[in-house]
């Protein structure tokens, strides 16, 4: 198991109850991942920003702050891993309103390793696609960052499929122009075809 950063994919568990995060940790570990434990959401929010492939395992009910707040606190960052939310009273109200925010599951104690092992390997397969997406797309921001506004206006019409005489008019300029602007647009964005182009604007405009 590997990602951008050569680390381990990572599990965060997050609960007050020592023993169940022993066993946890155990079984995590022995299906060969790391884990790091959190005996409440404050101290989890102490650890230092983690750049590998991961996820959350969350206990709802928690003294001081709850896995929901946890959860509410999370989502104002502009990525989150995938939440795994575990509790002893599964109710379906509180079950609809984290999985509306976003959650990956729901596990209601006591859960089998199997079905831990199993909520895990889809959250983490999910994070490690959702990462590689999200690298695109800031790689992509900053391209196009890169552009002058008479730069982005001869991409919009390329992509929008006009021809260089076609930009040329629409812009009131000569296509010679048009033409350095072009080939200004394809380096700065490093590519060498108009599908290339598209395919790094998508990231950014799906």
């Amino acid at each position: 198991m590997s990602n951008t950063t050569e680390l381990a994919p990572t599990v965060f568990v997050i609960d007050d109850e020592l023993h169940l995060r022993k066993v946890l940790e155990r079984q995590l570990r022995t299906a060969g991942y790391a884990v790091e434990t959190f005996a409440s959401p404050q101290e989890f929010l102490k650890r230092p920003h983690f750049d590998g492939y991961g996820c959350i395992l969350l206990d709802i009910q928690m003294p001081g702050m709850t896995g929901i707040e946890l959860q509410e606190e999370l989502v104002k960052a502009e990525y989150v891993m995938p939440i795994i939310f575990v509790t002893a009273c599964a109710e379906l109200d509180i079950c609809v309103k984290v999985m509306k925010k976003g959650a990956e599951n729901f596990l209601t104690k006591p859960f089998s390793e199997a079905a831990l092992l199993d909520s895990v390997r889809v959250a983490i397969n999910k994070d490690r696609a959702n990462r590689l997406s999200y690298a695109e797309r800031v790689r992509a921001e900053q391209l196009l960052a890169t552009l002058t506004p008479r730069e982005h206006e001869v991409m919009d019409l390329l992509i929008a499929g006009k021809l260089n005489k076609q930009i040329a008019s629409d812009l009131g300029v000569a296509e010679i122009t048009v033409k350095v602007h072009r080939r200004q647009v394809m380096e700065k964005m490093g590519v060498t075809s108009l599908v290339d182009l598209m395919r790094i604007v998508n990231h950014v405009h799906p």
